[in-house]
């Protein structure tokens, strides 16, 4: 127990010589702080901003490397995003094409397609009976369209040929009016009326051409038929009534007087200048329809 004893008075004289000895090596260290302090020439506050300025400086380098990858983190994120949406969009567009041709399989086989060949077949028909219609109506179309054109080319071809037989006769007129012998310009009415055999006024005016030749039966002949023709044309009715008076056959001449100035009002002024007429001057009608009373 005594040896116990005499063992902590000895640890405790150890630790209060420990003690003092830090304080005596404080208070020096002190001292000297202080002489060094004194011995300084200007404060410390330079040092002193200056690592304040760096540690901000580390700071906000801090701060945007960590904003860095924060932004790299949701970057990322999102393009992880999108290639799940377009892999998920993808994955169910394959999807539906495969149901569609599931469907259209089935469609097939339950209308009785039961194979491409069947397929091939019934469209080849269904291509063939359209364009056999559409071949069918182009035809018709094209048919119709030749048969206008046709008309329109046989239309044309005849008023060409109707122009040219009107030059022609036109230009026969023409050396009738200039022809003063009777045959010749009976002749030249003949041609005339081979082009145009209907034409009333040639018809009559070769009448007239043959009562020059005493021909008037064969006037008369001609005039029934101009009048025949043309029931309307007066000179026709005046070129007989001078074939019935040269043949001394009044009544009628009068009547066919009467007739062609109905039709023809300005054949009056050539009443008595007609010739053939001559024998109609003593006659009370004619006289009567000369002064315009009858």
């Amino acid at each position: 127990m005594r040896f116990y004893f005499l063992l902590f008075i000895v640890f405790i004289g150890v630790f209060s010589s420990a003690v003092q000895a830090a304080d005596k090596n404080t208070a020096a260290l002190n001292e000297q702080q202080q002489r060094e302090l004194a011995q300084l020439e200007a404060p410390l506050y330079k040092p002193l901003l200056e690592r304040y300025i760096l540690d901000e400086l580390k700071s906000v380098r801090q701060d945007q490397q960590k904003l860095r990858e924060d932004v790299t983190k949701q970057v990322t994120h999102a393009q992880l995003d999108t290639a799940d949406r377009a892999l998920t969009y993808t994955t169910d567009t394959i999807n539906n094409v495969f149901f569609i041709i599931t469907a259209t399989a089935s469609i097939l086989v339950l209308v009785g397609w039961n194979s491409l060949r069947d397929v091939k077949n019934k469209v080849e028909d269904i291509v063939n009976t359209r364009v056999s219609v559409i071949t069918d109506e182009y035809e018709d179309r094209l048919k119709i369209l030749e048969e206008k054109l046709r008309v329109r080319s046989e239309e044309i071809l005849s008023n060409q040929e109707r122009i040219s037989i009107t030059n022609e006769v036109h230009s026969l007129w023409m050396r009738a009016n200039l022809e003063s012998d009777i045959a010749n310009k009976i002749e030249i009415f003949d041609e005339i009326l081979k082009r145009k055999p209907e034409d009333v006024e040639a018809i009559a005016y070769k009448a007239d051409a043959l009562l020059e030749l005493n021909e008037t039966e064969q006037a008369i002949e001609l005039c029934n038929q101009a009048i025949d023709i043309d029931s309307d044309y007066g000179y026709a009715y005046w070129q007989r009534a001078c074939a019935y008076a040269l043949t001394h056959e009044h009544a009628d001449a009068l009547a066919d007087i009467k007739m062609s100035l109905e039709y023809s009002p300005n054949l009056r002024n050539e009443l008595l200048h007609e010739s053939a007429f001559a024998s109609l001057h003593d006659n009370d009608s004619f006289n009567a329809i000369v002064s315009n009373e009858a």
